[in-house]
């Protein structure tokens, strides 16, 4: 096999929402999620591939409007645009057909900082289905650069991207496109003949930027007391966008044409109901609690056939193994552990599955057009929808996600209160729970359950807006922020490609919690197997009753502390485990259940459901179980979670009190719920 002999590093470079992850992907097969709002993409992402003995490296940067940051993710694009720029080769920039002129404003700011580059033009079917034509020979020889037509969606013209990337088809422009402003000309020049810079448009944005781009500060050491007093960068970036659209005006009007009275399209029929003031809160919450009804009616037998394959390969191993240890680690630990938690898989599969077909279809960037409005009074703005609803998935991306939050306090407030949301983590706990005290039994042909775990999921939504309101109080705003988006037109989802990155998240959550519940596991068998031999009054004595087991003393030892929330020391013990993930308490309590001689022959739930206290009541009944629900709804219970927080706010004060505020919280509100309801 001939190795490459040549490297290539390219930059992927577009607004938000332009289907830029979407190529990157197919030009190196690789699976980075995309979704159809902006904020997908909050960090650089590298990925390869070889094309004719050539080596290629793609850097998805992180979408934006301007060269100008207003937000982490977009300080990272800037950032590596302008200070990175001996590295590359070119930038492929993506244009969204339907969004020509906001697209050509980024456009030309890369192209006057002497990048080469290379413009794609996506989804012109889209923009064609509008009556609209963009004569892309025209575009090219207005903007002097190459010009490739992609549908990213379809997989139509990657190939011969790639062929124009290996030929090196980026053009760097002769000519600086922008004007400066007359009052501003003599600094400039000054600055030029002080500095090895030659680009002065480069010197521009350094001026015009309120953050740290590049050389900013030396770049300021050139001028003196009155210059820096005159410059004013959210004034110098006004006067730009206004001369730079007046010359996009001028070039769309040459490129691009539109058939008169083109027929309203799909889009815009559905946009009147789905983002109206109040049918679409009403519209919202259905969609939700369909997918809450198929989460349980959808995922009933794959569970059934999982649960029976567990217990039938424990019952084997049982058999197989030589009486032992050996025999009751694997038949009655690890086994149990590991099937207690992979139960759960096509619950979360369902979830995410139409949580991606939202995000596919377009649906989401309503949304959070739509919460704008209503967060806005509890300290966030629409863009902490992303994050808010991610957070149903995972908290950790979920707030990796704030990144393209602009308002800094805003930023932190979301950060703190993404993981009140219901994460997939947190499932198999409600699962369970609302298996064991929510009768199977239907409402108006609305299954009881469904309508349980809707009630939790809005229960962290409201949780986390109570959190937001007292945390406004502390954390004090400057200034306004404002949402400005646009909406995409609706797309078909790409039912298959969803559906196996579904099934990616799901392997990952499995093998994820598998190795921690694999360990957990061995230790609960370990300290369960064992205990004092008060006879002998040895230390250790093996394969003694659970009750006597170590296991059964440490959480006895807690049980003072947790009796109050109607937990026995079973719970106890799964609550201390599940600290390092929330789903480790499913597997622990299948781990300790089958290994309690005591508990009645069959699956775990049912082992669960006919345990009783010595005074005849049931472990779990409604009281305790609400208690339960509450108590995992409120607790952070995520190391991941805690290191991700402090990697974001770079603040120990905000991370331990956020650690500290919410398990007193899921505390305080499981104690309250018990004692009302016992």
């Amino acid at each position: 096999m001939q190795e490459t002999s040549k490297k290539k590093q390219i930059l992927l470079v577009g607004n938000p929402n332009v289907g830029k992850s979407t190529v990157f992907n197919l030009l190196c097969n690789k699976k980075q999620k995309t979704g159809n709002y902006a904020g997908v993409t909050v960090a650089s992402h590298s990925g390869n591939y070889d094309y004719k003995d050539e080596n290629v490296e793609i850097i998805d940067l992180p979408g934006s409007y301007s060269v100008y940051p207003t937000s982490e993710d977009e300080a990272i694009f800037s950032k590596f645009l302008i200070e990175e720029q001996h590295h590359y080769a070119g930038v492929v920039y993506i244009l969204e057909a339907l969004s020509i002129k906001r697209g050509l404003l980024l456009f030309q700011q890369i192209q006057d900082l002497g990048i080469p580059i290379l413009l794609v033009v996506n989804q012109i079917d889209q923009a064609e289905r509008r009556g609209i034509n963009i004569n892309l020979e025209e575009l090219s020889k207005e903007l002097g650069v190459k010009v490739l037509q992609t549908n990213a969606k379809q997989n139509l013209g990657i190939d011969e991207l790639r062929e124009e990337i290996f030929r090196s088809g980026f053009l760097k422009s002769d000519k600086i496109s922008f004007e400066i402003p007359v009052e501003q000309k003599g600094l400039i020049f000054k600055i030029l003949s002080n500095t090895a810079e030659s680009n002065h448009y480069k010197v521009w944005t350094l001026l015009s930027s309120d953050t740290y781009l590049g050389k900013l500060e030396s770049v300021r050491d050139q001028m003196n007391y009155e210059d820096a007093k005159c410059l004013v960068p959210k004034r110098l970036q006004t006067q730009e966008t206004i001369r730079r659209y007046q010359n996009i005006d001028r070039i769309i009007s040459k490129v691009l044409s539109k058939k008169p009275q083109f027929k309203e399209l799909l889009t815009e029929k559905l946009d009147k109901v789905l983002v109206h003031r109040f049918w679409g809160y009403f519209i919202f919450a259905a969609i939700l609690l369909l997918i809450f009804q198929s989460v349980f009616f959808l995922a009933e037998y794959p569970m059934n056939w999982i649960d029976s394959t567990f217990l039938w390969l424990s019952n084997t191993a049982k058999d197989a193994l030589p009486e032992g240890p050996i025999n009751s680690l694997i038949s009655n630990g690890i086994i149990p552990g590991l099937g207690g938690i992979i139960i759960f898989a096509p619950q979360i599969g369902i979830l995410l599955y139409f949580l991606y077909l939202l995000e596919d279809s377009g649906y989401m960037a309503r949304v959070i057009f739509l919460m704008d409005r209503f967060l806005r009074p509890f300290g966030l703005n629409g863009k902490s929808i992303v994050p808010l609803v991610s957070g149903t998935a995972c908290a950790i991306p979920a707030i990796m996600s704030t990144r393209n939050i602009e308002n800094v306090k805003e930023r932190l407030i979301t950060i703190l209160v993404t993981p009140f949301m219901t994460c997939s983590a947190r499932l198999p706990v409600y699962s369970i729970i609302i298996g064991l005290i929510i009768p199977d039994e239907y409402f108006g042909g609305i299954s009881y359950k469904a309508l349980a775990l809707m009630a939790m999921y809005f229960l962290g939504f409201f949780m986390s807006l109570l959190a937001a309101i007292v945390l406004k109080k502390f954390i004090k705003n400057k200034g306004k922020s404002f949402l400005v988006m646009d909406l995409p037109t609706y797309k078909m989802p790409l039912f298959g490609y969803d559906f196996r990155l579904m099934l990616e998240k799901v392997w990952e959550f499995i093998t994820g919690a598998g190795k921690i519940i694999f360990i957990v596991s061995i230790l609960i068998w370990f300290f369960s197997y064992f205990g004092p031999n008060h006879k002998s009054g040895q230390w250790l004595a093996s394969d003694v009753k659970l009750e006597n087991s170590y296991l059964a003393k440490m959480g006895k030892s807690i049980e003072p502390a947790i009796a109050p929330l109607g937990y026995d020391w079973k719970m106890g013990v799964g609550i201390l485990t599940s600290f390092v993930a929330r789903e480790v308490f499913v597997g622990t309590m299948s781990t300790l259940y089958s290994l309690d001689d005591d508990a009645p022959e069959g699956k775990v739930i049912d082992k669960m459901r006919h345990d009783v206290k010595p005074n005849g009541e049931k472990v779990f009944n409604f009281a305790t179980g609400v208690s339960i629900l509450f108590f995992y709804a409120f607790a952070m219970q995520c190391v991941s979670t805690l290191a991700v927080v402090y990697r974001e706010t770079k603040s120990w004060k905000w991370t331990v009190a956020q650690l500290l505020g919410m398990s007193g919280i899921a505390y305080l509100a499981s104690l309250i719920v018990y004692q009302i309801l016992k």
